[in-house]
C-alpha cells in the first residue's frame, strides 16, 4: 500500500479544513494516510494512521505532504530527512519560498502526488556541533541556518571565525548566522546576508551587527567548515538551528557548521521559477518606469 505522511497547521482553520479534503482523497487513492496523533485529534479524523512525532512518522512513506507555512515546514524536515522522503509543501494564499503558494494548488498538487508526476530537489543542509575544551557537547543540524547569538541584551557576544582551519577575523557582535542557500532569505537576509538561489551550493556566513570594518557577509564553498569560537574571557552565547532548537555555547566554546551529511528533499509539483517567488514575496517592482513589459 502506498503511505504518505501528512503534517498540517492545526492553528489555521483554512489548512485544517483542506487536511480533511486531502486525507478523504489520498485514502480513495489506495493511500494509507498518516497523521502525527495530537494532530489527528486536533482535526477529528479516526481513518487515519496515527504515529508518533519522531523518525518512524515518515519511514517507508512516499512524500510527506506539508499544510502549512515555512515553520510547519521547518517541523515536518525534521521527520522527513532521516529517512528520505521528499516533503511537499502547500502554503495557501500566503507567499514563501518552501510550500507551494497558488490558492488552486492543493487540488492540483494531490493528483501530481497520485500519478506520481513531480520533481524532487535536494536542499544543502547544515550539520553543527558545540565543542568544549576539545569535547563534543552537542550536535544538531538545521535546513535554513545556523546562528550563534548573545545571551543578554545588554551584552556584545566577543567571536573569532576561522574558515577550514585558518583564522580570518574576530570582532564583537550580537551573533553570527550561519546559512544555507535555502536560509540565505530567511534570518540571514534579515541579518544584511545576499539571496543565493537555491540550486546554488555553497554555505553563507553572515555577521550580525558586528562592531568591525572587516564584517561583510561571506559566500564559501559548500566543502568548507566554519568555525566561531567565543571568547575565554567573553560572555556565554546560544546557538539556534532553524529558530526551532537551541543548545547553550559558554564561553570559550567552539561552535563548527559544515555542509550536513542528508539533505532534505522537496517534492515540486508547480513549476514556479526561484525569481517569481522573490517578486512575490517582497514586491518588487518590476514594471517600473524605466521598462515597459506586455
Amino acid at each position: 500500500m502506498r503511505s504518505a505522511l501528512l503534517v498540517t497547521h492545526t492553528g489555521r482553520s483554512d489548512m485544517v479544513d483542506r487536511a480533511r479534503e486531502v486525507e478523504q482523497h489520498l485514502a480513495a487513492a489506495g493511500f494509507e494516510v498518516r497523521m502525527l496523533a495530537d494532530e489527528a485529534t486536533d482535526l477529528k479524523v479516526s481513518d487515519v494512521t496515527a504515529v508518533r512525532p519522531d523518525e518512524s512518522a515518515a519511514a517507508g512513506a512516499e512524500v510527506v505532504l506539508v499544510l502549512g507555512g515555512d515553520g510547519t515546514f521547518l517541523r515536518a524536515a525534521e521527520l522527513a530527512r532521516p529517512c528520505r522522503v521528499p516533503l511537499v509543501g502547500v502554503n495557501l494564499g500566503r507567499v514563501g519560498f518552501l510550500a507551494e503558494t497558488e490558492p488552486e494548488a492543493l487540488p492540483d498538487t494531490v493528483k501530481h502526488i497520485v500519478a506520481r508526476s513531480y520533481r524532487v530537489e535536494e536542499r544543502l543542509t547544515l550539520d553543527v556541533s558545540v565543542s568544549v575544551d576539545g569535547e563534543v557537547v552537542a550536535t544538531d543540524w538545521a535546513l535554513n541556518e545556523a546562528s550563534v547569538e548573545k545571551t543578554k541584551r545588554e551584552r556584545m557576544l566577543e567571536v573569532v571565525l576561522d574558515i577550514d582551519g585558518r583564522p580570518l577575523t574576530s570582532f564583537g557582535c550580537d551573533g553570527v548566522v550561519c546559512a544555507s542557500p535555502t536560509g540565505s532569505t530567511a534570518y540571514a537576509f534579515s541579518s544584511g546576508g545576499p539571496v543565493v538561489w537555491p540550486e546554488v551550493q555553497a554555505l553563507l556566513v553572515v555577521p550580525n551587527a558586528a562592531h568591525a570594518l572587516f564584517a561583510r557577509p561571506l559566500v564559501i564553498s559548500p566543502d568548507s567548515m566554519v568555525s566561531i569560537t567565543i571568547a575565554d574571557a567573553g560572555h556565554d552565547g546560544i546557538l539556534g538551528c532553524d529558530g526551532r532548537r537551541t543548545s547553550p555555547v559558554p564561553a570559550g566554546a567552539r561552535v563548527e557548521v559544515r555542509r550536513g551529511s542528508e539533505p532534505v528533499l522537496i517534492a515540486r509539483t508547480h513549476v514556479l521559477p526561484f525569481t517569481e517567488r522573490l517578486v512575490a514575496k517582497f514586491g518588487l517592482p518590476v514594471n517600473g518606469f524605466r521598462a515597459t513589459r506586455a
